[in-house]
C-alpha cells in the first residue's frame, strides 16, 4: 500500500506567497504534492519519509511573518485516490489550446490538445505553476519530428503533450515507482505508444542518445546537482526547459548551466515560480 501522511498547515495571514514559500521548503524534506487554499496548505509525503522534526523546524524558521499551525494524519493509498478524484483535481485549460482532465470528468471544453490524466498521488496535473509554465512553452514550440526527454515526468503530462505536438521520439524518466506506474498508465490512456517511460534517476541518461528538447520540472537542488548529465543528453543547438524553482533562483541555476555550454535564452514567471529556457552551444 502506498500510504501517505497528509499534513494540514493553517497559515495566518495567508496568501499565495506564503503557501508557495511553505511548499518550496517542504519540497526539501520530501513532500511531493500540495493543495493550497484560502487559509493554508495541505501537503502530502510518503509515510516512510515523514519527518516530524523537520516540519517543526520549517514552521519555526519560516521566513515570512505568519502564524502556522499544523496537524498530520495517515492517508491510505486507495483512500487518497478517491479523495483526489472527488475534491482536488479539476479540469484546467492552458493557453486556450490544451485541456487537462481526469477520466471521470465529463464537462470539458473542446480544444486542440485533450490530455487525460488520472494523477493518483503523482505530481503534475497542470494546476501548479511550474507545470503550466512548461506546457505554455511546449505549445509555442515546433516539436514536429524532434526528440524529447522529460526528466522527473511525474504523471507524464509533459511527455504526453510533447508527443501530441508531433515529437517523433519521447522518453520520460521518473524516480518514484508509484509515479512511474501512474505515468505508464497515463501514456496508455492517451494513446501515445512512442513514449518510453523509464524508472530511475539521472544515471539512466548515460544510456540515452542526445535529444533536441530536454525538460526537467523538479527543484533547484536536484537540477543543479544533475545539470551536467542533462547537458550531455542535449544536442548542440537543443533547447532545455527547466522549472520547479523561483525567479530568484535563476542565477543559481545559470551559474551551473554556463559550465556545461548552456546559454540563457529567456524565462517566464507565474506566481514567482519560473520556467527557464536554455540553448546548448
Amino acid at each position: 500500500m502506498n500510504d501517505y501522511i497528509e499534513v494540514r498547515f493553517d497559515v495566518e495571514p495567508c496568501d499565495a506567497t506564503s503557501t508557495d514559500v511553505l511548499a518550496a521548503m517542504l519540497c526539501d524534506v520530501e513532500f511531493e504534492s500540495f493543495v493550497p487554499d484560502e487559509s493554508g496548505l495541505t501537503a502530502y509525503v510518503k509515510r516512510e519519509l515523514y519527518n516530524e522534526a523537520a516540519i517543526a523546524d520549517i514552521v519555526t524558521s519560516f521566513p515570512l511573518q505568519a502564524q502556522i499551525n499544523w496537524r498530520a494524519e495517515v492517508i491510505e493509498g486507495q483512500d487518497w485516490n478517491s479523495e483526489w478524484e472527488k475534491n482536488y483535481f479539476q479540469p484546467i485549460v492552458v493557453g486556450d489550446k490544451c485541456v487537462i482532465h481526469s477520466s471521470f470528468h465529463t464537462d470539458i471544453p473542446k480544444v486542440e490538445y485533450d490530455i487525460v490524466i488520472d494523477p493518483k498521488m503523482a505530481f503534475g496535473t497542470g494546476h501548479h505553476a511550474t507545470t503550466s509554465l512548461i506546457i505554455r512553452q511546449l505549445l509555442e514550440m515546433s516539436l514536429d519530428g524532434l526528440s524529447v526527454m522529460d526528466m522527473g515526468t511525474g504523471t507524464g503530462i509533459l511527455a504526453i503533450l510533447s508527443a501530441m505536438r508531433g515529437a517523433e521520439k519521447v522518453s520520460a524518466i521518473e524516480i518514484d515507482e508509484f509515479a512511474y506506474v501512474n505515468a505508464v498508465d497515463n501514456v496508455k490512456i492517451n494513446g501515445e505508444p512512442q513514449i518510453n517511460v523509464m524508472l530511475g534517476d539521472a544515471s539512466l541518461l548515460a544510456n540515452e542518445e542526445p535529444v533536441d528538447v530536454f525538460i526537467a520540472n523538479i527543484n533547484r537542488n536536484i537540477i543543479t546537482a544533475d545539470i551536467a548529465e542533462y547537458a550531455k543528453t542535449l544536442k548542440s543547438g537543443g533547447i532545455m526547459l527547466l522549472s520547479g524553482f523561483y525567479e530568484e533562483d535563476v542565477e543559481v541555476i545559470m551559474s551551473q548551466a554556463r559550465l556545461h555550454s548552456l546559454d540563457y535564452q529567456s524565462h517566464t514567471v507565474q506566481d514567482r515560480w519560473t520556467c527557464l529556457r536554455l540553448v546548448k552551444q
